[in-house]
C-alpha cells in the first residue's frame, strides 16, 4: 500500500502531516498530542515538512499555529522533490561513467583472437547491439537473412539507434541489404533515415540482391555473422562474434566488390 514515505517523509513527517488534515490551524502541542509525534520531535519535525512546503504557519499568533497544505498541491511538491533528487543522482552517475569510460579505455586493447557467441533470438540480439556500441572507427553492415518478419521492425529501430550513436561518437557506417529487407524495415527508420541519415557524408545504405547471409565488420578487426536456423527458414539461430584482424580483412574484401556493384538506398 502506497504512503507518504514512499515519497521521502519519515514516519513522524507524515504522520505530522496526516494529522494536520483533521485537525486544521493548530499549535505544535495540540499536533504532538493528535498524531502521536513526541513533544521532543514535534518541532524539527515541522520544521522539516515545513522546508517540504507542506504546511504554512501563523508567525503572529502565540503560541504559533499550523495548517497543512491541501493534499494535491502537497503531493506535487513531494513528487517534484523525488524528481530533483533522481536527476541528480542520474548526473553524479553519468559523471562516474565518464570518468571510468576515461580510465578504462586507457588500458591497451587485447590483441590475440578471441570469439564468443550467442544462442537464442534476444542473446543475439544483446550480442550484435553490444557489438555496435563498442564500435570506435567503422562499421560495416550487410544484412541479407532477416530474423522473423514479426521481430525484424522493432530491431530495425534497435539497430538504427545504435547506429546513430555510433555516428554521433565519430564512427563512418555503410550498410549493405538486399531489397527485399527494405520494406521489412519499420517507417520510422524510413522517417529517420530520409530526415538525418540520408544526408550524412559518414551514412551510406546500398541495396544488393548478390548478397547472402548477415554480417557485421567491427573498426576492420571484428566479425559477427549472424547464424540461421537450419530447421527454420529466415529465422536466426544465434551469432558468432571473432574478433581476428586477418579474418575480418579477408571478409572485407569479399563485401568490397558487392558493396561497389550495389545501388543506393531508396526508401
Amino acid at each position: 500500500m502506497a504512503s507518504l514515505r514512499d515519497l521521502g517523509l519519515s514516519e513522524y513527517e507524515a504522520r505530522a502531516y496526516r494529522a494536520l488534515l483533521n485537525t486544521g490551524p493548530t499549535t505544535a502541542k495540540e499536533l504532538s498530542r493528535a498524531s502521536d509525534v513526541p513533544m521532543g520531535r514535534i518541532y524539527d519535525v515541522l520544521n522539516s515538512i515545513e522546508q517540504h512546503n507542506l504546511v504554512r504557519s501563523q508567525t503572529a499568533s502565540r503560541p504559533k499555529k499550523y495548517v497543512a497544505v491541501e493534499p494535491a498541491t502537497a503531493l506535487d511538491r513531494l513528487l517534484e522533490d523525488k524528481k530533483r533528487e533522481l536527476e541528480e543522482q542520474v548526473d553524479q552517475y553519468e559523471s562516474i561513467v565518464d570518468d571510468l569510460s576515461s580510465e578504462l579505455d586507457a588500458a591497451d586493447p587485447v590483441e590475440e583472437q578471441f570469439w564468443t557467441a550467442a544462442v537464442g533470438p534476444e542473446e543475439t540480439v544483446d550480442l550484435l547491439l553490444e557489438r555496435l556500441a563498442a564500435a570506435d572507427d567503422h562499421i560495416v553492415m550487410v544484412t541479407a537473412d532477416p530474423i522473423p518478419e514479426r521481430d525484424v521492425q522493432a530491431l530495425s529501430e534497435e539497430v538504427t539507434e545504435q547506429l546513430e550513436n555510433a555516428l554521433e561518437r565519430g564512427v563512418s557506417v555503410d550498410v549493405l541489404m538486399t531489397r527485399d529487407m527494405v520494406p521489412a524495415l519499420s517507417e520510422n527508420v524510413g522517417r529517420r533515415y530520409r530526415n538525418s541519415l540520408q544526408a550524412r557524408d559518414d551514412f551510406d545504405v546500398r541495396t544488393n540482391d548478390a548478397v547472402t547471409g548477415s554480417f557485421n565488420i567491427i573498426d576492420g578487426v571484428e566479425v559477427c555473422i549472424q547464424v540461421p536456423n537450419p530447421l527454420s527458414s529466415g529465422d536466426a539461430f544465434g551469432m558468432i562474434d571473432l574478433k581476428d584482424p586477418e579474418f575480418a580483412a579477408s571478409v572485407h574484401e569479399e563485401f568490397v566488390p558487392r558493396w561497389e556493384g550495389a545501388d543506393p538506398l531508396e526508401f
